[in-house]
């Protein structure tokens, strides 16, 4: 019976698609498609894509899902469009091991290819089909198209059966190459009520709703629909660039969040609901709310963690440091606790909200003021703040508050120091959930500037070597990343090593690295290095003084961003060379001093380099003076990085008299 009811629903909605777009249907008009008809630039266009969702009835389950049914026809223009062939498709599973999770059905993948004028077809078979385990929550079922070459069409069609109908499903208009045309319906019966928005820079060519009748069975009682279909035309690629959060949060797609379903029985049951009712689930929740109150667990530790400490802002610290300590993060995010605090610190590992709820906990034992506040990473998204909905956050996190300030900590972060939030956590705005008081917005932002200080501190010899000293001193996001990279070396000798192979002109001598482990401290990396400048034994030597983190690529290329540059903190770069020089020899030509700015005091860049008792010092500002700037903004930083590149290419030349 199942099995009969399944096809008779995967019928319906390809037969509703097959009207105008069937499956290896390819017109001659696609075969000769030109690309320069929608950017010269493209390696693949969708030619043609299309997809419907409904709700079914599963009388065996007597649960409702959703059949969601994917159709699309690709032509690859070279070799660049290759990887529009290789196709992963997103499985999701609660974790828990049991069958509510989503199913693949009906896969059909095909190459069109022209040869001696005639049309030739090249079916995938199903063994290239595997399965990969991405997490506990989420399988990438993967194929790669066979035959494919320069110009071929590919075509492929796919069902997904899934229990979860709370954001119905989700319809991206945009992706890494343009479309043509992108076609979504949207069959809704009249007792759902979702919430609907199109987010992203693009506007629908067409979208219209229609009277769908009996598009749901349930108990032998037809039911009607609204058949929303939703059309872009002539969609543009949406293009990644660096510094940016969750594409999502830009693409053009359609996304629906379930507000209320009226059942048959007459009853309603609300899922959009108010902050007041939402924080009352998580207060009571036991793996939220219950875990926060899990207080006793530290009552025998806590006194011995904070003794001889009368400061309050270092008994917070020392808690904290015990917590990123005692308890390995699994590398899962979440906002609820998979066991418990007191499983958590007996087996020492757990996700982040394990981490996070045994540190609010423990901060509760010592009778501290603090906080839960969940969040939504950099790459799931922003979340909706016009109604409370819960599956947009992925992530929690502690805040305590201390006098008149607050901290917001990730004890899941061991590096990161007392009140710095790891980068992936910069993202918008999270909702702080207190035990007794109304929740509310706070805005998640870097607690203070990412700086960096490096200097030179060197002598030129008469045979073109430079001999000297680099240290850099690092606090903020750099540090937090210089200890991550160095981390992940078995020792700090073979990181050096590894460093000392990346600098194919700089020879390091010797090094010491201090504060690795002393996170609240600022992170000292100090080389002894030496190196040849060009020309060496001539009159005329050239030196490129720009070799300390040097700007050789502009990071925007864009000729129009219409998503925000974030580069999730604000942050000042200093560097500093002092080379004395030979008695003979003369500085000949140096850079002229520069100073570049942004507008509305955004930033700067400033170079100076002066010659004074055989001193040549070269003095570098890199300022970016906020960590979010507009997509009004992008065009003055691409000329900003393209001044500094320029800047960046002169020499000083040095004289040489015998």
């Amino acid at each position: 019976m199942r099995k009969t009811l399944f096809i008779f629903l995967l019928l319906i909605p390809f037969f509703a698609n097959s009207q105008d777009f069937e499956f290896g249907k390819i017109t001659n008009e696609e075969l000769s498609f030109d690309r320069n008809k929608i950017d010269s630039n493209a390696n693949a266009v969708f030619l043609n894509e299309q997809g419907n969702s409904r709700l079914s009835f599963d009388s065996e389950t007597g649960r409702m899902k959703l059949v969601f049914n994917y159709h699309a026809r690709i032509k690859l223009f070279n070799k660049e469009g290759f990887d529009a062939a290789n196709i992963i498709i997103p499985i999701y599973k609660n974790g828990s091991g049991n069958d509510d999770q989503e199913y693949l059905s009906g896969l059909k993948a095909s190459t069109f290819n022209v040869k001696n004028g005639v049309l030739e077809e090249s079916e995938m078979s199903n063994k290239a089909l595997f399965n990969e385990e991405k997490s506990k929550y989420i399988t990438l079922a993967k194929f790669t198209f066979p035959n494919i070459r320069e110009h071929s069409i590919i075509e492929y069609q796919y069902t997904i059966e899934s229990p979860y109908l709370f954001n119905f499903r989700t319809w991206n208009f945009q992706s890494d190459i343009p479309k043509l045309n992108s076609t979504y319906v949207a069959y809704i019966p009249a007792n759902y009520k979702y919430n609907v928005t199109l987010r992203g820079f693009y506007k629908l060519s067409d979208n219209k709703a229609e009277l769908s009748s009996g598009c749901l069975r349930i108990a032998g009682k037809d039911m009607d629909c609204s058949k929303l279909t939703y059309n872009m035309k002539d969609v543009p690629a949406f293009l990644e660039e660096d510094y940016m959060t969750a594409p999502s949060n830009y693409k053009s797609a359609i996304y629906f969040e379930l507000e209320e379903v009226h059942y048959l029985t007459g009853s309603t049951q609300k899922y959009t609901k108010s902050w007041r009712d939402i924080d009352y689930e998580l207060t009571s929740n036991k793996d939220f709310g219950g875990q926060m109150k899990r207080k006793d667990v530290f009552k025998t530790i806590v006194p011995n963690l904070i003794a001889g400490h009368t400061d309050e802002l270092q008994k917070a610290k020392a808690i904290f440091e015990y917590i990123k300590k005692q308890i390995k993060w699994n590398n899962y995010y979440g906002k609820y606790s998979e066991t418990s605090v007191k499983e958590v610190i007996e087996k020492r590992s757990g996700n982040v909200a394990d981490i996070n709820f045994a540190l609010i906990s423990a901060l509760s034992a010592a009778n501290f003021d603090v906080e839960a506040v969940m969040l939504s990473t950099r790459d799931n998204g922003t979340v909706n703040k016009l109604y409370p909905i819960i599956s947009d956050f992925n992530y929690v996190v502690a805040k305590v508050n201390i006098g008149e300030k607050s901290y917001l900590l990730d004890a899941s972060e061991p590096l990161a120091p007392f009140g710095l939030l790891p980068l992936r956590c910069i993202n918008d705005q999270g909702r702080v959930i207190n035990l007794k008081k109304p929740s509310y917005w706070i805005d998640m932002k870097a607690a203070k500037r990412s700086s960096s200080t490096h200097s030179l501190i060197g002598k030129l010899t008469e045979d073109g070597k430079i001999i000297g000293t680099i240290t850099t001193v690092g606090s903020g996001f750099n540090a937090l990343n210089t200890r991550k990279e160095i981390k992940k070396y078995s020792s700090i000798d073979e990181y050096v090593e590894k460093l000392d192979e990346r600098l194919t002109n700089i020879k390091i001598k010797d090094f010491k690295i201090s504060n690795l482990d002393s996170v609240e401290n600022a992170l000292v990396e100090a080389y002894q290095v030496e190196f040849t400048i060009g020309n060496a034994g001539q009159n005329d030597n050239h030196f490129n003084p720009f070799f300390i983190n040097p700007i050789r690529r502009n990071p925007f290329k864009l000729n129009e961003r219409n998503y925000p540059v974030d580069l999730g903190s604000a942050s000042e770069e200093r560097i500093a060379i002092s080379i004395t020089l030979p008695d003979n020899f003369k500085l000949k030509e140096q850079p002229k001093d520069v100073s570049i700015a942004l507008p509305n005091l955004g930033g700067r860049y400033l170079l100076q380099t002066n010659l004074l008792d055989k001193n040549l010092t070269v003095n570098q500002q890199l300022l970016f003076s906020k960590a979010i700037y507009t997509s009004e903004e992008y065009h003055y930083l691409k000329e900003f990085y393209n001044q500094i590149i320029q800047v960046q290419k002169m020499d000083v030349l040095f004289s040489k008299s015998n």
